[in-house]
């Protein structure tokens, strides 16, 4: 009886020891950004709400994990001090925007701001406090949002520590944008408009799959899709064919490897970006390939005729073969049709917006306050109403003043270091993958949101932080991680 309780004692045992709360906590974390695209881009306040709870509630139970002894910090988390220290200090500031403070501090900060909440509350000197950020509700909103990130951020770093989980977590990435990418199309060929989360969406002028704005849609395939060309670059190896027997056996393995069904979700991919029509969103992808890919070979030592070959192909066989079968004519017919009208019609909220910047320094006028403040500065030309700069960088100074932006920037160009060192440093094909994709879809974003507003997008948002941990991750994975397969023994 005594060694019946024992051995279930001992099973009970061993299955403790097998459940793993990281591994849960890294399926969830997979599911939330999964998720977070489905309901328009998680742009509306019970969209966005699910995703702060969700990633929070993550991060908590992994502390909790942490403090049992059941999980441990990663290298690419303790050395990636320098944007986690950036992004605290970016946090700090925007507390500080809704933070009340003294008249008199407000009036030296930022004296706009205090001449607005003079215009509401009396008079600057008066016994109440204000804060920098004339709309301190929406500056609190953005602060919410601003700390999903972080935490979206700092749970990239910790979740994904090793190469099957790198690997993993770049294949979701890729299923999610294929069923987007299918949904798209199919919404588009067949015309469809409906109501979707209560919002009319007409599909048929183009394809936007779950998004209210198709630019945001090609926002965010930019993304999936350099993900997944870095997935395809890993998986290239240089081989060397004696007979043409040993070239045929070597072209019917490739045809039913893994390559070639990633490749064709890569080209369906490229159809529903193409079939959004989005001028920027198509412009930018291409030229973020190009740029990643001369960066890519320029640094990397170990970069093969396969690498080049893919590069090329995939902007000859997409975009001539593939894209002309889908639509790349209209697409090429609104680049032909675009006038200065067209471009001044998109510049004119941001032209204004300078205005904004130049009274608001140094502070901004507060996080999520542009649609408050704008109509103040709006010139005839601009009609209707602008809840965004359709600018990201226009929108993210007049918003965070000089103070904020360069906390932002110094975030993004720090993290981009990280994936360029990796693309010199690191042998292993996978993590070199990944600093391309980090690399790429980091790129794509920043051009595109010269003309648009993917980073007031949440889903956007965060995927463009996952991107920027991803480059940590490619350049810091520790060897202990890398044993689990032999091709990693290649290394750092």
């Amino acid at each position: 009886m005594h060694s019946k309780k024992q051995s279930f004692r001992d099973r009970l045992a061993d299955a403790s020891e097998n459940w793993s709360p990281d591994k849960w906590l890294f399926w969830a974390f997979v599911a939330m950004l999964v998720w977070a695209p489905i309901p328009l881009g998680s742009n509306r306040p019970w969209a966005w709400a699910i995703l702060e709870a969700w990633s929070f509630v993550l991060l908590g139970a992994w502390c909790i994990a942490w403090a049992a002894g059941r999980a441990a910090a990663t290298d690419a988390f303790r050395k990636a001090w320098p944007a986690l220290a950036l992004f605290f200090l970016w946090l700090m500031f925007q507390a500080l925007q809704f933070a009340p403070l003294p008249p008199a501090v407000v009036e030296v900060l930022s004296p706009e701001a205090a001449r607005m909440h003079a215009l509401t509350a009396g008079f600057p000197g008066g016994s109440g406090w204000l804060t920098l950020s004339v709309d301190p509700h929406s500056a609190k909103v953005a602060w919410l949002k601003g700390f999903a990130y972080f935490t979206a951020f700092v749970l990239t770093l910790l979740l994904v520590n090793h190469r099957s989980r790198v690997k993993a977590f770049a294949y979701a990435f890729v299923f999610a944008g294929l069923t987007l990418s299918i949904y798209g199309v199919l919404m588009h060929l067949t015309d469809v408009t409906h109501e979707y989360f209560d919002t009319p969406i007409a599909h048929g002028g183009s394809a936007s799959a779950t998004y209210a704005n198709r630019n945001h849609f090609a926002g965010y395939l930019e993304m999936a899709l350099s993900i997944g060309i870095g997935l395809l670059i890993a998986s290239l190896k240089e081989a060397r064919h004696e007979t043409w027997m040993q070239y045929i056996r070597a072209l019917i393995a490739l045809v039913f490897s893994p390559k070639i069904r990633l490749r064709l979700y890569l080209s369906v991919m490229v159809i529903a970006l193409v079939t959004t029509h989005s001028r920027m969103g198509n412009t930018a992808f291409f030229s973020s390939l190009l740029i990643a890919g001369i960066i890519g070979l320029a640094m990397s030592r170990h970069a093969t005729r396969s690498t080049v070959i893919l590069l090329v192909s995939l902007i000859v066989i997409d975009l001539l073969i593939v894209g002309s079968w889908f639509g790349v004519e209209k697409l090429a017919q609104r680049l032909e049709q675009t006038t200065i009208h067209d471009v001044e019609e998109r510049q004119d909220p941001s032209q204004f917006a300078l205005r904004q910047i130049r009274e608001y320094p140094l502070f901004g006028s507060g996080a999520g306050s542009f649609y408050t403040v704008f109509p103040r500065y709006r010139g005839p030309r601009v009609v209707g109403y602008f809840d965004y700069a359709h600018d990201d960088y226009a929108q993210l100074v007049a918003e965070n003043g000089v103070i904020g932006i360069l906390l932002l920037g110094a975030i993004v160009v720090v993290s981009l270091l990280a994936a360029l060192r990796a693309q010199w440093r690191r042998r292993d094909p996978l993590l070199r993958g990944m600093a391309f994709s980090s690399i790429m879809g980091v790129t794509a974003i920043l051009i595109h949101s010269s003309v648009d507003f993917n980073l007031q997008i949440p889903a956007n948002a965060m995927m463009f932080v996952v991107l920027l941990a991803l480059g940590w991750i490619s350049l810091h994975l520790g060897r202990r991680f890398q044993a689990e397969t032999p091709a990693s023994s290649a290394g750092t």
